[in-house]
């Protein structure tokens, strides 16, 4: 069982809670994911970044609602590109029925495994 907090005293978040207490006994981490075919445009990339790790969790019997982290890797970020990483987040919690919101990490980079690629994400989640 996974309850996430916003504890009294830290930021309240909208798209992100500060912590997550997890009470289970399987732990997933998932590999960074890329958009392998997504088109040069960070909300498609994020999107569909997002939706490899709901497969990847779906694979294993877990669902967004089983995240407690997410790490969130952007290519030259910029507080202006917030608004096309939200939009990424919410049309893959759209497509997937629940829209992540576990303690989340965003940190910008120069660059990932292969030009083309803006963002990567990568996912803890914790099972039983």
């Amino acid at each position: 069982m996974i309850t996430l907090v916003n504890p009294d005293g830290l930021p309240q978040i909208d798209v992100y809670h500060q912590v997550a207490v997890a009470t289970g006994t399987r732990t997933v981490h998932v590999a960074g994911q890329v958009a392998w075919d997504a088109a040069p445009d960070l909300a498609a990339q994020v999107e569909q970044a997002y939706l490899n790790v709901h497969t990847a969790l779906r694979g294993v019997g877990a669902s967004f609602a089983d995240l407690v982290r997410v790490t969130v890797y952007v290519v030259d970020w910029t507080p202006d590109k917030m608004p096309q990483l939200l939009e990424g987040i919410a049309a893959a919690g759209r497509k997937a029925g629940h829209v992540p919101a576990p303690p989340a990490t965003l940190i910008g980079v120069a660059a990932l495994d292969v030009p083309e690629h803006l963002v990567e994400v990568e996912a803890t989640a914790v099972l039983d």
